[in-house]
């Protein structure tokens, strides 16, 4: 697959991306992808390695290693090498059903187990992906896919995140009659509204559930299952149920003053933002001079955002945009080493640190790093009015715990210190499902509040009713709820048509 030799004749080449100073100006996503004939050379890098653990999408040691879809790398290489972009995307069809949602946020995990990678740089497989899919698209390859005979069997998929969406995408492949209920009034889930545009533009969903609609799926808007419609109702109109409905409670972190006004979860902060863009037709200058958002105008503002995850990153790029004053961002875990460690080794996800588009666009523009490693917040400080003013926070130091042997952190003494902060933006990642929707349709879960299912299975204690997704595994990456979407949908099917 791909040239032999290509790897070593060829370097590692990425799409131009916009100067950090430029780019934070608007919304628009600043990585753009390379000329055809380069990109052509980078599937050449593609070794033809005995055993492609790019493509195996299992677990070694906790942690994925290779693509969850199994999308077939080695192959698509091959044929962007020979500029065959029709076949490639034929062939990436046959896994997978977003891939312009993955090639622009996926962490890449192909990429960490490309064998390539063990002593130089992996094979460039999500530009790769985008280069065949945007080539689809623009050649008119992406076409609506209208089953030839409908089953007669009526599916309803409650979320339209990207496990909802997959799942309604593969069912109504299969001739099902399939509808899609979301409570907010636009398809996609936190791909719509907990990612930024810079990093997904929205343009590019509504591409997509335009062509969803035009192969037959139904969508239905601003309804919130358990509250506007009852979940018995559903279950005696539709044959199968699937609750794709994402791990939507946020995780607090609880301190002395947390009700002073100016802390937000991040979830919200985001998708304000995100609707605003859309809302006003991408006029980003309207945007990021609006005054009247719920935490008002961020323009001179100190602003601390608590999780050093992709969404503490989104945070911290949305934030300079809106023209903050200052961006501190906190994480409780000590800085990863910045190559990979003898107890780390490939292929295993390499634990490593990576410095994102957010923390490069503060560096750019405040000269340092954002990202203040093992501290946390232990008081939000308040004036009179009860508005915040600032944080209080301490070291932390891993400790080993006797009882458990597990690696603890736990406060260092005399660490203490305060930060200026006129907003607070908690990104510490989802609990779980929320109570209502389980409740409304009298799912067991688990202890930590995911819907429970039997190893492997997605089928809920309820007759007829799967999960898909975070609600299903919790909180994860968007190519693992697509894959659990895909998975739920065959386990549907099965159960439907007997094979």
């Amino acid at each position: 697959m791909g040239k032999p030799t290509g790897f070593l004749e060829y370097e590692r080449k990425e799409g131009p991306v916009r100067d950090a100073k430029t780019r934070i100006a608007d919304f628009d996503e600043f990585h753009a992808l390379l000329p055809g004939k380069d990109q052509m050379l980078q599937g050449a890098r593609c070794m033809a390695c005995g055993v492609p653990f790019c493509q195996a999408g299992v677990m070694i040691a906790g942690m994925a290693s290779g693509c969850p879809l199994n999308n077939l790398v080695p192959e698509i290489n091959d044929l962007v090498y020979h500029g065959n972009f029709e076949q490639a995307y034929i062939r990436l069809s046959k896994t997978h059903c977003f891939p312009e949602f993955t090639s622009r946020v996926c962490p890449a995990l192909c990429e960490a187990a490309c064998t390539v990678g063990v002593h130089g740089e992996p094979v460039s497989t999500k530009e790769n992906e985008r280069s065949v899919i945007e080539y689809a698209f623009a050649n008119g390859l992406v076409k609506p896919d209208v089953p030839a005979v409908r089953t007669g069997k009526k599916v309803a998929v409650i979320g339209s995140g990207p496990s909802g969406l997959s799942a309604a995408y593969w069912l109504n492949k299969r001739g099902h009659s399939v509808t899609v209920y979301e409570r907010r009034d636009r398809a996609g889930g936190l791909l719509r509204y907990g990612i930024p545009n810079m990093k997904l533009d929205k343009r590019v969903i509504d591409r997509r559930i335009r062509l969803m609609e035009e192969s037959g799926i139904e969508f239905k808007y601003n309804v919130n299952v358990g509250k506007d419609i009852s979940a018995d109702k559903l279950i005696k109109e539709y044959d199968r149920i699937i609750l794709a409905c994402g791990a939507s409670n946020p995780r607090d972190i609880k301190a002395p003053g947390r009700d002073a006004k100016g802390i937000y979860f991040a979830v919200d902060f985001l998708t304000e933002i995100t609707k605003t863009v859309i809302d006003s037709d991408y006029d980003y200058e309207k945007c990021i001079k609006k005054s009247d958002y719920s935490f008002g105008s961020l323009k001179g503002k100190n602003v601390i955002v608590i999780g050093g995850g992709d969404t503490g990153n989104d945070c911290v790029g949305t934030s300079i945009r809106l023209g903050a004053a200052s961006v501190i961002q906190l994480e409780m875990m000590p800085k990863p080493c910045e190559a990979r460690a003898v107890t780390n080794p490939w292929p295993e996800w390499p634990k490593i640190l990576k410095t994102d588009y957010g923390q490069e666009e503060a560096i750019s523009l405040f000269g340092s790093d954002p990202r203040v490693y093992q501290t946390t917040v232990t008081e939000y400080i308040k004036d009179k009015k009860g508005c915040l003013t600032g944080v209080r926070t301490v070291k932390l130091s891993p400790k080993k715990d006797e009882a458990s042997g597990r690696m603890q952190m736990v406060q260092v003494e005399g660490s203490e210190s305060e930060l200026k902060a006129d907003i607070v933006l908690i990104a510490a990642g989802f609990l779980g499902s929320e109570e209502y929707v389980t409740s409304a349709f009298k799912v067991d879960v688990n202890a930590r509040t995911n819907v429970s299912t039997g190893e492997g299975c997605f089928e809920t204690s309820r007759n007829r009713v799967f999960t898909a997704g975070d609600m299903h595994r919790g909180q994860s990456l968007v190519v693992w709820a697509i894959s659990e979407g895909k998975k739920a949908a065959r386990a549907v099917d099965k159960s439907l048509m007997g094979y």
